[in-house]
């Protein structure tokens, strides 16, 4: 089941990340789907400061990966747009990332076969008026999205 939000300002993508960020913790896995543009770092910034880490967030696209240990927990936030091949991720050391943080991947299509039961997939889009986030929530995290 998809759940559609509508995000009418910034405050609404701040306010989405911290109805989030306590549901995660080491292991937890979410995905940003969008084309540019449509929001995806501006939610891993806000998400990053209601996990405590005040260092500035920014886009991983030309370097793949971020990696914040100064909150709660560890923050990885991976960009795979560029990453062409499966073996690309393995080099990167993604499943460690997967089992010791808090793992926030954009452009995640390349890294579906690694991922866990548990990931939180959000889907960013603008249809020309309306920006908003379809929440792809599995079995286990619906409880969280009537």
């Amino acid at each position: 089941m998809t759940k559609r939000i509508n995000l009418d300002t910034k405050q609404d993508t701040i306010d989405l990340a911290h109805f989030i960020a306590p549901l995660l913790g080491p292991g937890s896995v979410v995905t940003l789907a969008g084309e540019l543009g449509s929001g995806k770092t501006f939610f891993v910034k806000a998400l990053g400061a209601f996990l405590g880490i005040q260092e500035e967030i920014d886009s991983p696209s030309f370097v793949l990966f971020k990696e914040y240990h100064c909150g709660r927990y560890p923050l990885y936030h991976l960009d795979l747009y560029r990453i062409k091949h499966e073996d690309e991720l393995l080099d990167l050391g993604l499943l460690d990332m997967l089992e010791s943080g808090i793992t926030v991947i954009e452009w995640p299509e390349i890294a579906k076969d690694f991922l866990p039961y548990r990931t939180l997939e959000l889907n960013f889009g603008f249809d020309g008026d309306q920006r908003y986030v379809s929440i792809e929530p599995e079995d286990k995290l619906r409880e969280f999205f009537p």
